[in-house]
């Protein structure tokens, strides 16, 4: 349930913070439910609240999902102070839930190679599209919603960089190698063949005929799947962020720069880049245990 100050609420994150819909999205629902929960976020006093924070573990959230609502939570009584619509703040005394950071989910070179090989051996127009989308991922480390978004005109001058504009609409360069450009030109030439001469050209480089114009995660996510089949790996371990993790992961091991991975990635925070270190370290040490001599145990 929204309140006219859950929603001016929103309309400060949207304007003033530059909060991007999925961000509002989710903080809606987490404010919806406190609301829900507490009896009434302009009226509940701190033990509510904190019976509300306390009762999200008993109902199966994550201790992620948790964490998130607490900070909407968190961030909406600031606000209402600044407003002044409440002269105290009940969530002051919320702990942030204990959690764990699984490591992320990633490739081997090898399964990348085999990835874009059972994408190259696709038929039509769909081998083309289907190594443009692993290249560019691979190659660059975009978000999915950053290379689904990409229009042809960026591309069409088979640049070396892209600008990227990500999360918060912060922009970035974004580094293209020859196998993803060899890729791009190969696609742009398969999707103007494509295209027939009375319809007008769409400006995004993955067209679909769906509500946003633009190929969607989740089909981008079903043609990895079986791609991941044909090339003899789970489908379970694929993903289109796994290859965003791949991309970082193996620039880690190969010796690259963490800040320079962290403005690669786009990352505000390097914490969040640090994650990708424990993968190459244990990695790393998997390929001593297994392969140095006094490592073995005959």
């Amino acid at each position: 349930m929204s309140t006219p100050q859950i929603e001016a609420f929103l309309e400060m994150m949207a304007v003033e913070r530059d909060a991007s819909p999925h961000t509002l999205s989710a903080y809606a629902r987490d404010l919806a439910d406190a609301e829900d929960g507490a009896g009434g976020l302009m009226t509940a006093d701190s033990r509510a609240v904190e019976t509300w924070f306390a009762d999200l573990s008993r109902r199966g959230l994550s201790a992620a999902t948790a964490a998130r609502r607490r900070s909407a939570v968190r961030q909406f009584y600031r606000f209402a102070l600044a407003e002044g619509w409440r002269a105290d703040d009940p969530s002051r005394r919320l702990d942030a839930p204990k959690q764990g950071r699984p490591l992320p989910k990633t490739l081997t070179r090898e399964e990348i190679e085999r990835l874009i090989a059972a994408a190259a051996a696709r038929e039509g127009a769909a081998g083309p599209r289907l190594l443009a989308l692993i290249e560019l991922s691979y190659a660059s480390g975009l978000r999915v919603s950053e290379l689904l978004a990409l229009k042809a005109e960026a591309v069409r001058r088979d640049p070396t960089h892209l600008i990227v504009r990500g999360k918060g609409g912060k922009e970035r360069l974004a580094p293209l190698n020859a196998a993803a450009r060899t890729a791009v030109r190969a696609w742009l030439t398969a999707r103007d063949a494509a295209r027939k001469p009375q319809t007008p050209d769409g400006p995004w480089l993955f067209p679909s005929s769906g509500a946003s114009g633009h190929l969607t995660p989740r089909r981008f996510a079903q043609m990895l799947d079986q791609a991941a089949i044909d090339a003899g790996i789970d489908p379970s371990r694929i993903s289109p962020h796994v290859l965003r993790h791949a991309f970082a992961t193996h620039l880690l091991e190969g010796g690259a720069d963490l800040r320079v991975v962290q403005t690669l990635l786009g990352h505000a925070d390097i914490a969040t880049t640090q994650i990708y270190t424990h993968v190459a370290t244990d990695r790393l040490s998997a390929v001593v245990r297994d392969k140095h001599p006094l490592a073995r145990d005959d």
